[in-house]
């Protein structure tokens, strides 16, 4: 981990980070493109903040506050440069029981502490474990996420009846809204034919935007959500009682919100980074978002982290450096402080048009042509992370993939192990097992019903020369086939095994034929010669 003395040295070193072979310098095309993709993104969270503000049950300016906070700390100080982070509808259905049972202030108290596990989490360089994520899982990361956005979508087709509820739309309103979502989506798909000097969605969103104005078409407008109108967040300490009753209430939420932040981070900036070109940077993710959440429970906002569809919009649009993320968290002050006025009067159609081309672009289509091509286990995996993205969360999903993946890995390692039998050239009369394949927990008990003492001659020798042991529990195997020998009142010789082996095997050590092409690889566990115990490293 590098160590800053000051800001000025971290700001030197995160720069020289961003100067890989593939950095994008910020030209004065690049820096309009920039801007105008991060003013497209900032359109785009208003409707998102305050929706999950909503489901979070919060005010929506909490959710207009995180967006800005954190989508300004993370653009400056994040690991890759174009994504695009803020409050998000992951984490607020996690919010949603504890503002209800304990009230705001819990939930700023509990962001703060979810950061400062964001921060740990990237000091001691957690974000690293990311690269163990197959990729069916992420496949599913994404098909399921793209779900979940279009399915988000849906509230936007609801209106308010005579008696306060929300009821879907019907007749004209609905077929009018539904041509507006066309047009939108149609001229975001157009507009790069003819000029690709300005982000499609802006264009799109302010076309139809202009259209319904002008022409007072009765739709429903950002001001049908809320209001933005807002001031700017002021510091304060979460009130709430510094004690241990708190800290049980608060860890529990605050460990699952920074679990699922952080991994929904992680596949975001795997996801942008296979698209711009960008590789590493999860530690320094995981730094930035710690520290935004941290800076967001302080000042109101109910928490983020990276958000796929507007990060998809941006990567989409042409935004390539941080100056894209830091113009739509500007943009959106803007728009909280001076034109409140202007953005409530943008149809919900445009901005639910946006997405659904986010959708559509997010979702991996070949997957499902894949299915029929790739191992059975794979497609199960896709189906089931898609599945459980969309009715639990996240993180759930991506332990559930892995979990899933490793267990398949096992199974199929476990039958690998095979051994060649031939009769041994330096003991006469001997036979000789040649093993092929890893010996491991998953292994081991076809590796011990491989052999039958009773059926072999004097003499047997074990060859593992094509074979590695890779853990504590193939040891134990090996000593269990040993003790059958000598139970038998064979002679068994164990040959090509590492030189970690001969200290850590017990009945079987001093069965070893010692060679000078013995491999040298470690194995999972270390003898302590003091105490005389095997522990694991």
């Amino acid at each position: 981990m590098a160590k800053f003395t000051t800001i000025a040295d971290f700001t030197r070193r995160l720069r020289a980070s961003d100067r890989s072979p593939d950095y994008t310098p910020i030209t004065p095309m690049q820096a309009k493109t920039d801007v105008l993709s991060g003013l497209t993104v900032a359109l785009a969270l208003v409707p998102e903040a305050v929706a999950f503000a909503f489901v979070a049950g919060v005010d929506p300016l909490v959710g207009l506050y995180a967006a800005f906070i954190v989508g300004l700390i993370t653009s400056v100080f994040g690991g890759r440069p174009g994504m695009i982070s803020g409050a998000t509808g992951a984490l607020a259905v996690v919010m949603v029981a504890l503002v209800a049972d304990h009230g705001v202030q819990y939930l700023f108290a509990t962001v703060v502490l979810m950061g400062i596990l964001q921060v740990l989490a990237g000091v001691f360089r957690l974000g690293k474990f990311m690269r163990l994520v197959p990729h069916p899982v992420m496949l599913g990361f994404v098909n399921g996420l793209a779900i979940v956005i279009f399915l988000a979508q849906m509230e936007h087709f609801k209106t308010v009846d005579a008696s306060g509820h929300h009821v879907w739309m019907s007749g004209m309103t609905l077929a009018i809204t539904f041509g507006l979502v066309f047009l939108t989506m149609f001229l975001i798909w157009a507009t790069p034919k003819i000029t690709r000097s300005i982000p499609a969605p802006l264009v799109a969103i302010g076309l139809v935007a202009g259209l319904v104005i002008a022409f007072d078409i009765p739709v429903p407008r950002v001001s049908d959500l809320a209001s933005v109108k807002g001031g700017l967040p002021s510091f304060a300490i979460p009130s709430v009682p510094f004690n241990l009753e708190t800290l049980f209430i608060i860890f529990p939420y605050a460990v699952i919100l920074a679990a699922i932040g952080l991994i929904e981070s992680l596949l975001t900036l795997n996801l942008v980074g296979d698209i711009t070109g960008k590789k590493g940077g999860a530690s320094q993710e995981c730094l930035a978002q710690g520290g935004a959440n941290i800076v967001t429970g302080f000042f109101g906002g109910m928490g983020g982290c990276a958000m796929i569809g507007q990060s998809m919009i941006n990567v989409n649009s042409g935004g390539r450096t941080r100056l894209a993320g830091i113009s739509a968290a500007l943009f959106l002050l803007v728009f909280i402080l001076f034109a409140s006025g202007i953005i409530d009067l943008i149809p919900l159609a445009a901005l639910v048009g946006v997405m659904f081309m986010v959708v559509i672009g997010t979702f991996a289509w070949q997957s499902i042509r894949l299915m029929k091509r790739i191992p059975f286990s794979d497609g199960l995996v896709i189906i089931v992370v898609t599945a459980v993205t969309v009715y639990s969360d996240l993180a759930t999903a991506v332990v559930v993939g892995v979990i899933i993946s490793a267990l398949v890995y096992a199974w199929n390692a476990a039958a690998q192990i095979q051994a060649t039998v031939r009769p041994s050239e330096s003991e006469e009369g001997g036979r000789v097992y040649e093993l092929s394949g890893p010996l491991f927990f998953g292994s081991t008990t076809r590796f011990i019903e491989m052999f039958h003492p009773e059926d072999d001659p004097e003499t047997v020798i074990l060859d593992f020369n094509g074979s590695r042991v890779v853990d504590h529990s193939a040891l134990q195997a090996i000593d269990a086939v040993a003790a059958k020998y000598e139970a038998a009142g064979k002679r068994l010789l164990l040959r090509h095994l590492s030189r970690d082996c001969h200290a850590l095997l017990s009945k079987a050590g001093q069965l070893i034929v010692d060679a000078d092409d013995d491999p040298s690889y470690l194995i999972a566990t270390d003898y302590d010669i003091l105490s005389g115990k095997i522990s694991g490293h």
